[in-house]
């Protein structure tokens, strides 16, 4: 064997060269992996504990650590440090669990960890796609027993045409960003945002994926086999089946699945809502576990064991072959609808969209273009003017549990349906606001993140929003019994958590704008993709027109809670003008007129005010303080000061105290005839008529009262005097004056 050896391979992924390295970095973790995608690099390492935990479910952490030094950036605020995972993080995090979860033993009690740590961010080479692959590698060397290797691609459309991992280029001009994820013979997992694009093109987008995500997974079999001749891989560890005692197994399933049969016949005959069910079936699986514990006394736990255990044989053999809901619905029905809309009297917009026993409250927030958020992390974005939050109280379903901060649930279901929504808000130059959208989940029965989808695009239409399109969300669970499944139309609770798949699509009448795809099962085909593609559409079409009876567009006005905002530009050049020094002037702005002002770099304003009279007050003194004075002009203004050269005059009144803009008028320039003495024409406080005639050397404006007086039809014959004053008088007061 080789003393310290590295293995370091290569494969061309997407036109670029992916190489995975393992032997050098992190060897004391169970599995270890450097992987390099163009200059992107990631760190990926899988670690198991030896000893198992008392508890009924798989301990799988993964976690994706970002490095700010990565993009070259040191972190923000006082602290200096990378702090809690950002929203990009933690969901990279759920992108690598949720296709690695169902390939491992499903009785397995050790704890595995997954941590991904990225050290370098090329963007035009994804380190989430870098890290899923090398989670993946890192499993398959090490003795964890993941039951196959993964691989993950994007899938992007530019032009008509599928692309592998799309660099920044051509994401930009991509109508869809769809993460796919697979073994060599199934899809385990799909993530996807598009604009509008229709279902046959999205699962064909899929399947395209898929097609190298086999190369991927081919790629690492082989990376094992090298590492296994090189020391570098370990055997796989076994998990020892847990112990069936078949007497008890014998004497119990078969009445149990009798019994629990009947009641979940009368639960659907009788059509109980959900706490009435669980409570008529707490009670049905509470009696047959005291009837068996007469016959196995010292066996509660592993009685129910098996009670639960046919249940769930029973209600997924009840859907697949009688195809009976247990709520009494037909395979493709959608429980009932309630929508409503304005239910808060002082929020912006408001949307209550009831599904069944999903109930979301979403509110739309409007805010200025300061209120946008600001992102500290890895991408290319820096900020975003739109944002869906989730929230999920304990009492949403009956429950009593801590109130803490936005777990990953919260932030991946909010992040979902903000991906379904983003496409059709409009762009900034249509709709100068920056918009939040929180749903509510106070009540749930199944899929709230589609509930989400469908009472924000309510919220944001209530609150005067041009949206695109409205758009509207289903979710989709699957059944699968030897070579029979069942696409089911609408989960409830139950349902998800019995059945194989969760799969989620949102989009508008013409297109899906998001989906996502969850199993419990060694993948999918495409048989079940196109069903299940097929009924969602169904399902989001009879939403969409519920929505939309009740709210056919978008208000024509948004609410007199929000603020208006008022939109100008001015010269880049003017706006140190309306900064001041320090921030002195527009501090002094904001403070006067109570409007959020926002200057972006290239001149635009954006003035927002609930009073719209006080945004209009600021807008006139933003350009009274950048307006210029230009020549030829007619200015009606105040004399300043007098002097023996001439006067000065006004022509641009200052605000807030500021100095307003005025020029000499020269005592040859005052009059036709020559003036002796300036005092002879004007005294200070007077209000002339002046044209601007020109600059000095030295940049300082020059008006003339006689241009101004040739301008208006006088001539020198009217001259000084009481007729020629009013002649003057009554020509300065005249309608086109006023209007110059």
């Amino acid at each position: 064997m080789l003393e310290n050896p590295v293995l370091i391979r290569e494969m061309s992924l997407g036109g670029r060269v992916l190489s995975l390295e393992t032997g050098r970095l992190a060897k004391q973790a169970s599995g270890a992996v450097l992987v390099k995608y163009g200059e992107t690099v990631v760190l990926v390492t899988a670690t198991v504990a030896k000893n198992t935990r008392d508890i009924d479910f798989f301990p799988l952490t993964v976690d994706y650590e970002e490095r700010l030094y990565a993009v070259g950036k040191i972190p923000g605020g006082f602290i200096k440090r990378e702090g809690r995972p950002s929203e990009k993080a933690i969901l990279s995090g759920r992108l690598i669990d949720r296709p690695i979860r169902p390939l491992f033993p499903k009785h397995m009690r050790n704890e595995v960890q997954v941590v991904a740590t990225v050290l370098s961010v090329d963007q035009d080479n994804a380190p989430e796609i870098a890290a899923m692959i090398g989670a993946s590698a890192a499993l398959h060397i090490s003795k964890i027993p993941l039951k196959k290797p993964i691989g993950g691609v994007i899938v992007g459309r530019v032009d008509g045409q599928f692309v592998i991992n799309p660099v920044v280029r051509q994401a930009e001009n991509s109508d869809m960003h769809l993460v796919v994820a697979g073994t060599d013979d199934a899809v385990m997992m799909v993530e996807a945002g598009a604009k509008e694009v229709p279902e046959d093109q999205i699962l064909e987008g899929i399947m395209f994926g898929h097609e190298v995500v086999k190369e991927i997974v081919q790629f690492i079999e082989d990376f094992r086999q090298e590492a296994l001749s090189m020391g570098l891989a370990q055997e796989k560890m076994v998990i020892p089946e847990p112990e069936v005692d078949t007497a008890m197994e014998e004497a119990i399933l078969p009445k149990a699945e009798g019994v629990i049969r009947e009641a979940v016949l009368h639960c659907s005959r009788e059509k109980l809502s959900k706490k009435e069910r669980e409570a008529y079936m707490e009670e049905v699986l509470t009696g047959l576990q005291e009837t068996f514990l007469e016959q196995f006394p010292d066996n509660p736990k592993e009685i129910m064991m098996l009670i639960e255990k046919a249940e769930k044989k029973v209600v997924r053999r009840m859907i697949t072959h009688d195809k009976l809901r247990i709520d009494g619905r037909a395979i493709d029905e959608i429980r009932p609808i309630s929508v409503e809309v304005g239910v808060l009297p002082r929020t912006h917009g408001t949307g209550l969209f009831t599904r069944g026993q999903t109930q979301i409250l979403s509110v739309a927030t409007l805010g200025s273009i300061s209120d946008e958020q600001i992102l500290d992390g890895l991408g290319l974005e820096e900020s975003k003017r739109f944002m869906h939050h989730y929230n999920f109280p304990p009492f949403s379903t009956g429950e009593t549990k801590p109130m803490r901060s936005p777990g990953r649930r919260e932030i991946g279901h909010g992040a979902l349906a903000e991906r379904a929504l983003e496409p059709m808000i409009p762009p900034e130059e249509v709709f100068p606001y920056t918009i939040r959208v929180v749903s509510e989940a106070i009540e749930s029965n199944g899929s709230t993140s589609m509930g989400s989808v469908c009472g924000s695009t309510l919220a944001l239409m209530d609150a005067g929003v041009p949206l695109k399109a409205p758009v509207a969300g289903v979710a989709m669970g699957l059944i699968m019994e030897e070579d029979e499944f069942t696409v089911l139309t609408d989960i409830q609770g139950l349902e998800d958590h019995l059945g194989d798949m969760d799969f989620k699509v949102a989009g508008t009448a013409k297109g899906i704008t998001a989906l996502q795809m969850d199993i419990k099962i060694p993948g999918i085909t495409r048989e079940v993709f196109e069903q299940a593609l097929a009924q969602a559409h169904r399902g989001r079409m009879y939403i969409l027109g519920k929505m939309l009876e009740v709210l056919p567009e978008p208000r024509a006005e948004i609410s007199q809670h929000a603020p208006s905002i008022i939109r100008t530009s001015i010269h880049p050049d003017k706006i140190r003008d309306v900064i001041g020094p320090g921030g002195k002037i527009i501090k002094k702005l904001v403070e006067e007129t109570g409007a959020d002002i926002d200057i972006e770099d290239d001149g635009r304003v954006f003035i927002a005010a609930v009073d719209r009279e006080r945004g209009k007050r600021a807008l006139q003194i933003i350009e009274a303080i950048t307006a210029e004075v230009e020549v030829g002009k007619l200015y009606t203004g105040k004399v300043t000061r007098v002097t023996d050269f001439g006067c000065f005059v006004e022509v641009i009144p200052g605000v807030m105290g500021l100095q307003g803009k005025e020029g000499l008028v020269h005592i040859s320039q005052l009059a036709f005839q020559r003036v002796e003495k300036t005092e002879d024409v004007v005294k200070e406080g007077d209000i002339i008529t002046v044209k601007a005639i020109g600059y000095d050397h030295q940049g300082r404006l020059k008006l003339s009262r006689k241009e101004a007086l040739k301008d208006l039809g006088m001539t020198p014959e009217e001259g000084p005097g009481d007729k020629g004053e009013r002649r003057e008088r009554r020509l300065f007061r005249s309608p086109k004056v006023a209007k110059e």
